[in-house]
């Protein structure tokens, strides 16, 4: 018989499997992009290997893509219907959506699977952290979102490692195999743990988009977007930069994601201490890390002992940032805390279309497989600009209100 401080904690493992199964369907595209474009991209492949990967890349920005669309909308959406029936709704189609990618046969067929499944992908993340904090109560809110929060992180560490291993070695496809399984223990654990709760019909869909009439909030949603963008433009491509540029043997790169994982890991938990301690200082000054750890890689991208040391670095800082973003965006939002959330997603997202577009446009221009790297500095230094200037106009408002008085 299960007691009842066991009910909570079952019910967090069964959201942090959803986590998990998102992370890798997320990422695991990334490490497989050679593989995919051989298969589905053949007479491309043949012709130039560098144009038929940055057009694999697109697979991607579309899976990116649907999660803009799809945090948002769902979230506000739904917000009104007992959350624990819409986890098991949300949870069943990351399962049917993904099962399409493994079966589809063709590339136009696998992109458009990819668009839906990345539209549950915010919602999920959204509402499953509102699951989390209402099963754990008050006083341990934050620990249930972090607990949730860990099935992605480690999905970094062992998921997409393990599935990029599969996919080299046995077929990219039997990658999604794992992740279809994953979605649906998922779905069916959310079934079976997590409390019935009745709905809210006050959370009407225009109530919840009224968060986008908050300025800060566009400032907030366009640092995660084109500062993060940094780090997908080394990422989507992490598999050509160890093989290509590196020169170094295809069996290392699930070796590299494992440290990349790692470097997101440690990132995630020293990025919210120190958001804890000075949200503006640590959001600074981890953004000022990642130019400074994409410079670096780029310099040194010829050499794979580096490229393991930088790539490292950027998933640190570039993870180390995420909370500061996310606190930045619940502080700005108001009482638009549930949408908050899932935007939080919607905006790395965004990043994440933007950097392997722009990373695929350099590499099919002919400039290298080090190109994204120099894309995401830019794309870094771009979220450290619009994060300076949100806080500039913060500050400036701030000071206008007393000489009013």
């Amino acid at each position: 018989m299960t007691s009842a401080p066991d009910r909570p904690r079952r019910a967090l493992l069964a959201l942090a499997i959803g986590s998990f199964g998102i992370g890798m369907t997320e990422f695991v595209v990334m490490g497989l992009l050679p593989e995919i474009a051989r298969e589905l991209l053949p007479s491309a492949w043949a012709t130039s290997q560098e144009d038929a990967i940055a057009q694999a890349g697109w697979l991607i920005t579309l899976y990116a893509l649907g999660v803009v669309i799809g945090a948002p909308t769902i979230a506000a959406s739904v917000a009104k219907y007992p959350r624990h029936r819409v986890m098991i709704l949300l949870a069943g189609a990351l399962t049917l959506f993904n099962a399409l990618t493994l079966v589809l046969p063709t590339f136009e067929l696998v992109a458009a699977s990819r668009l839906l499944a990345g539209l549950p992908h915010g919602a999920y993340f959204g509402i499953g952290a509102l699951v989390a904090a209402d099963v754990m109560g008050p006083g341990n809110r934050a620990k249930g979102v972090a607990f949730v929060l860990t099935g992605l992180t480690v999905a970094n560490v062992v998921g997409v490692p393990l599935g990029t291993f599969l996919g080299q070695n046995l077929g990219w496809r039997w990658a999604f195999v794992l992740v279809v399984v994953i979605f649906a223990a998922a779905t069916v654990a959310i079934a079976l743990t997590v409390p019935h709760r009745p709905g809210e019909p006050s959370r009407t869909l225009r109530a919840e988009l009224a968060v986008f009439r908050i300025g800060q909030v566009w400032f907030a949603l366009g640092i995660g977007a084109i500062g993060f963008g940094g780090f997908f433009a080394v990422y989507t491509y992490v598999s050509p930069l160890v093989t290509e540029a590196a020169g170094a043997p295809a069996w290392l790169v699930p070796i590299v994601l494992v440290i990349l994982g790692l470097g997101m890991t440690a990132g995630n938990l020293v990025g919210g201490h120190l958001a804890d301690v000075n949200l503006i200082r640590a959001m600074f000054g981890l953004l000022i890390l990642l130019v400074v750890t994409q410079l670096l890689l780029a310099l040194t991208s010829g050499w794979i002992v580096t490229v393991i040391v930088f790539v490292f670095a950027v998933a640190f800082a570039s993870s180390a940032v995420s909370p500061t973003i996310q606190t930045r965006l619940m502080d700005v939002a108001g009482d638009n805390q549930s949408i908050a959330a899932a935007l939080n997603h919607s905006a790395l997202n965004t990043g994440n279309a933007l950097g392997a577009a722009l990373g695929g446009a350099v590499i099919a221009a002919g400039l290298g497989f080090t190109a994204p790297v120099w894309v995401g500095l830019a794309l870094a230094l771009g979220g450290l600009g619009i994060a300076a200037l949100s806080i500039g106009i913060e500050r400036r408002t701030q000071t206008r209100v007393p000489a009013r008085v």
